[in-house]
């Protein structure tokens, strides 16, 4: 049982979601919007393209489209179910030089995103409906009702069905951008973080929920993360939120974050002390056997065990466990001491285009312990006047620079991300963001 159990918990605890977001309505609405000029493109190009070649005489009377415009083009959520695609075209035709009618194409589709066996996202058709109806002038609506379509065979022009078969291809985020979701993106230069889709999204009234699994690549290898104690949900707002997107990131990300960050070697660190040997030597005085010449003094850091990040209430903390060795020299590095180093440090987070921008905001608390020494015993006291400072000034300093470029947020191509608004709460971060096209 548990030779069973230890090859089933591994594969249990690598599905777990620690992250994910919400399309709401409104961020639906946005895509629609912006999806209809390059609509009305599309449909244009099919419908005015040159027929196929006709082996029978040529009517005088052939049917012309000779202007299309996307009417209306909106995206509805239906719960527990998918979406709802709804298309007006009006087409103007022409079927002689003097005689030009114009008739109306509705497409209704339902549509949902399901999960293909290579594990990527794919928009799907579930039902296409469309009606071909010739609209009226004002004249003729008194004489007669609307009617559809039935002398005219344009409707063998415009292939309604192979329109439904490719109906998601008029939306601006075709599988393509769909696959671009699950991309690996650079943090460092050896380090890469990935989102990962666990399913096919859900459907609620708030919208659409997607759950993933972040993976870090560190030199090309996904390294194994701190086991999540709890899987993560997405926190469903309570109320409709007026943003296009809530991203959601949980406790366990930040710390797998910073895992990785640690796996990689980026937070193993040097910092450049304002001390010297000599400037030692007057406060420990078996300094002055161990280097006859005046040299800068350095703290090698590397991380002994794994940084821990803690999300409360409006706080981000990171906790960070290093021993740094300190020594001197600049062809050959002399250790005389070795420091245990643990530092608490206030997280500040912000958002720029589609990257979270990590930075260290304060420093809280430094804790130094003498771990070996090569110059006699050291009071704890001093150990601190000598090393706080530029423990607590270059830490700060050196992960900021790590992490300046950002950690690229889930996204699709082509989308950045505006009106940035981050709330942190006990074990999660919520972003409320809304969807903004790039120009081409």
């Amino acid at each position: 049982l548990s030779i069973l159990l230890s090859l089933l918990l591994p594969a249990h605890t690598t599905r777990s979601p620690d992250c994910g977001g919400i399309l709401t309505p409104s961020g639906l609405s946005y895509l629609a919007e912006v999806s209809k000029p390059h609509a009305e493109s599309v449909l244009r190009k099919d419908f005015t393209a040159p027929p196929a070649p006709d082996p029978s005489p040529p009517s005088p009377s052939r049917n012309q489209i000779t202007s299309v415009k996307v009417d209306n083009f909106s995206l509805t959520l239906i719960p527990d179910t998918g979406m709802r695609l709804s298309i007006e075209v009006d087409l103007g035709i022409t079927s002689a030089p003097s005689t030009t009618k114009k008739m109306r194409l509705s497409i209704l589709a339902d549509l949902h995103v399901e999960m293909n066996p290579e594990e990527n996202l794919e928009l799907v058709t579930s039902d296409c409906k469309h009606t071909l109806e010739e609209v009226q002038s004002s004249e003729e609506m008194n004489r007669s009702a609307p009617h559809k379509s039935s002398g005219l065979d344009i409707d063998k022009q415009i292939n309604v069905e192979k329109i439904c078969l490719e109906v998601s291809k008029l939306l601006l985020f075709p599988n393509e951008r769909l696959m671009s979701l699950a991309a690996p993106f650079p943090i460092t230069p050896t380090c890469q973080v990935q989102y990962l889709p666990l399913a096919a999204p859900m459907y609620s009234d708030q919208g659409i929920i997607i759950s993933l699994q972040t993976t870090f690549q560190v030199a090309g290898t996904v390294i194994p993360l701190p086991v999540s104690p709890v899987p993560f949900s997405m926190p469903e707002p309570a109320s409709s939120s007026p943003s296009h997107l809530i991203l959601a990131f949980s406790e366990h990300f930040y710390t797998s974050l910073f895992s990785a960050l640690e796996e990689s070697g980026a937070l193993n660190v040097s910092l450049l002390s304002s001390l010297t040997t000599a400037t030692l030597a007057e406060r420990i005085t078996q300094m002055g056997s161990l280097f006859q010449e005046d040299l800068p003094v350095v703290l090698q850091a590397v991380t002994r065990s794994s940084p821990h990040v803690v999300l409360e209430e409006d706080k981000a903390i990171v906790k960070l466990f290093l021993t740094a060795q300190i020594g001197a020299g600049s062809s050959f590095f002399q250790s005389f001491l070795s420091v245990n180093v643990d530092v608490t440090a206030r997280l500040h987070l912000s958002v720029a285009d589609t990257r979270m921008i990590i930075s260290v905001a304060a420093i809280e608390d430094i804790e130094l312990s003498l771990a070996t020494s090569d110059v006699g015993p050291i009071l704890a006291a001093l150990l601190e006047e000598l090393f706080l400072p530029t423990v607590r000034e270059e830490v700060s300093a050196q992960i900021n620079t790590i992490l300046r470029q950002g950690v690229f947020l889930p996204h699709i191509a082509s989308f950045t991300y505006t009106d940035v608004n981050i709330t942190i709460h006990k074990d999660y971060v919520l972003i409320p963001c809304n969807l903004q096209l790039e120009a081409r």
